[in-house]
């Protein structure tokens, strides 16, 4: 891969780890042992079976978190310490040949970004989806997320090029996101601040 299209995948696998890492290695592993995509030579370990079970294996226990209310949340802040400095070294480990260390280092900061951002958009949907009494909001963003990370790691082995342009616009919605539900929630902080038996002034 060129430095742009090394840059590319590390996006995109940045962003889909964002939203489950565990999904994105091994989905990433699994192409490259079945000959789908070729990663980078650094990261053809992701290929190597135990790599494989074990974040299979991982992937399978936040399967089952990520549908339950409320601990699908406590996962996440869990996984702010995780998804991001994870994201950083895959981007790292991508660089590692042929590319000075400055290059390296700024690859695995924005990368970090990138997943933290991306983990962002996802913790703060899935607590606003937690207000909603039923189940299949919940159910539906977690499915959704997860075939997305690991139709985005395909993307980012095989069209890193687009797949950067697509992160780009990604990043851009998660901070919309981001942003949109921490003003409803500090709304929602200060009506509860205002206590139940606040009324509007009246005649």
């Amino acid at each position: 891969m060129s430095p742009l299209e090394t840059l590319g995948f590390a996006l995109g696998t940045s962003f889909a780890s964002g939203l489950n890492l565990y999904a994105t290695v091994a989905a990433a592993g699994l192409f490259q042992r079945l000959g789908i995509v070729t990663l980078p030579e650094p990261l053809a370990v992701l290929a190597h079976p135990v790599v494989i079970g074990v974040a299979i294996t991982l992937f399978v226990v936040e399967f089952i978190a990520d549908k339950i209310p409320y601990v699908d949340s406590a996962w996440d802040a869990v996984h702010t310490f995780i998804r991001p400095p994870a994201a950083a070294i895959l981007s790292y480990s991508a660089f590692s040949e042929g590319f000075p260390e400055e290059w390296k280092l700024a690859a695995a900061l924005l990368a970090g970004s990138v997943a933290l951002t991306s983990h962002g958009a996802k913790a703060s949907t899935r607590a606003a989806a937690n207000a909603s009494p039923e189940p299949l909001s919940n159910w539906t963003l977690s499915v959704l997320e997860d075939g997305f990370a690991v139709f985005l790691a395909w993307m980012a082995a095989e069209h890193p090029l687009l797949t950067a342009v697509i992160v780009v616009v990604l990043v851009i919605l998660s901070v919309w996101v981001i942003w949109t539900l921490f003003g409803y929630l500090r709304r929602a902080l200060a009506r509860l601040r205002q206590g139940p038996g606040t009324s509007p002034a009246g005649p």
